[in-house]
């Protein structure tokens, strides 16, 4: 990490559901949260929690110098819609087999 740069990953205590273009996309009680400096907290859900036959993989990927590089899966009309880190950096482990959507509902 870089001086003033901070990642912390733990278990949300929270249930966390996405919704899109009315179908359950995931729905999980197992999902992580990972809060980093400059960005709002994002959930990470188990992959066995995410409807990923609903989803199209995408050839989209981009690199993060704290997480590694992710993929990105779509919807029809909504490219990019999920990512991942299938090889996550050693500080954010926990991230692999997760996928994290732009919005979700916290409950």
């Amino acid at each position: 990490m870089t001086a003033g740069h901070r990642i912390t990953l733990e278990q949300s205590e929270r249930h966390v559901r996405v919704v899109h273009g009315g179908e359950v996309l995931a729905e999980s009680d197992r999902a992580l949260v990972l809060r980093e400096t400059g960005c709002p907290p994002r959930y990470y859900i188990p992959s066995g929690d995410v409807r990923l036959d609903l989803l199209t993989p995408s050839d989209t990927r981009t690199h993060c110098p704290f997480k590694g590089t992710a993929s990105y899966w779509s919807r029809p009309g909504t490219a990019d819609l999920v990512w991942a880190y299938p090889d996550p950096k050693p500080d954010v482990a926990g991230i692999k087999d997760h996928l994290c959507f732009y919005e979700v509902e916290v409950r």
